[in-house]
């Protein structure tokens, strides 16, 4: 992995090829997202959009050659690596990754209700989408539960998982940055993750509003802020492989097990990391 950094950071056009490259693999948004961060921790903002900018017009000659429209490669450039590069900004600013990963769960909960104004009919905006991928469970031989997926599912589960792929990455990209063999900055531990109490404190607040005054744009932003939570219970599983309470083997096994588990292990590890918020389960076992 060490070497693999180096060679990024070796020459301009080994992150421009690495970044184009990527930008076209499943999931851009972590791949591609995690090596615009390492660029902007290791070598600046300013070098990091240059490389990024020409990694973006060679991905578009190459796109555009492939039969993709235009506005099709603005949205996959900008939706890929724009996030990263604000994210990675933050984080320098902030000096903090606690810090940094708070703002985007306040921009994840922001971009959810401008979707709510801009967007009048949610149903009709993701029609769309459920035809398609209608379409294509059809064709492999399988077919989608039309109660399943709701406009309300679709539009929570769209916020979600791109934030997860987003701060994924900014944790991938900051990663890379500390195993250089070289002086880097210190923006805290993944394993030391704590929302706080004001955002758990807000997922009570806007549970309660939402049961009180039957708003549905209440319970998705309560809902939303309550998964995140599951990004903390990760950082204890770190923790307590990091202080030897648990093998590594149940860390990977979780890894293994969340894309084919997602729900159930996602609301497993929102409630630890929700409750530890409130009780500090790593501060109690430190005095333990």
């Amino acid at each position: 992995m060490q070497a693999l950094t180096l060679w990024l950071l070796a020459r301009p056009h080994n992150a421009v090829l690495a970044l184009t490259v990527t930008l076209l693999l499943p999931a851009p948004q972590l791949t591609s997202g995690a090596i615009v961060v390492l660029l902007v921790l290791a070598q600046g903002l300013r070098k990091a959009v240059i490389e990024t900018c020409i990694a973006a017009a060679v991905a578009a000659v190459v796109l555009l050659i492939l039969g993709e429209s235009l506005a099709s490669i603005l949205s996959l450039t900008a939706g890929t690596w724009v996030p990263a590069l604000l994210l990675a900004l933050a984080l320098v600013r902030m000096r903090s990754l606690t810090l940094t990963l708070q703002v985007s769960v306040i921009a994840a909960v922001a971009a959810l209700t401008l979707f709510q104004l801009v967007v009048p009919d949610p149903a009709a905006f993701w029609q769309p989408y459920l035809d398609a991928m209608t379409q294509l469970l059809r064709e492999n031989g399988m077919q989608l539960d039309a109660g399943l997926l709701t406009a309300d599912i679709m539009t929570i589960s769209a916020v979600f998982v791109f934030w997860a792929l987003y701060t994924t990455a900014l944790l991938f990209g900051y990663s890379l940055y500390k195993r250089l063999p070289l002086e880097t900055g210190e923006f805290g531990r993944f394993q030391d993750l704590n929302f706080g109490r004001i955002i758990a404190f807000a997922i009570a607040v806007f549970s309660i509003l939402a049961f009180a005054v039957g708003s549905s744009w209440l319970q998705h932003i309560a809902f939303i802020l309550f998964v995140m939570f599951m990004m903390q219970g990760l950082a204890i599983l770190h923790w307590l492989r990091g202080v030897g309470k648990l093998p590594l083997i149940v860390v990977v096994s979780v890894y293994i097990m969340l894309p084919f588990l997602q729900v159930l292990l996602v609301m497993v590890l929102a409630i630890i990391g929700y409750t530890d918020a409130w009780f500090g389960f790593r501060r109690r076992l430190k005095k333990v």
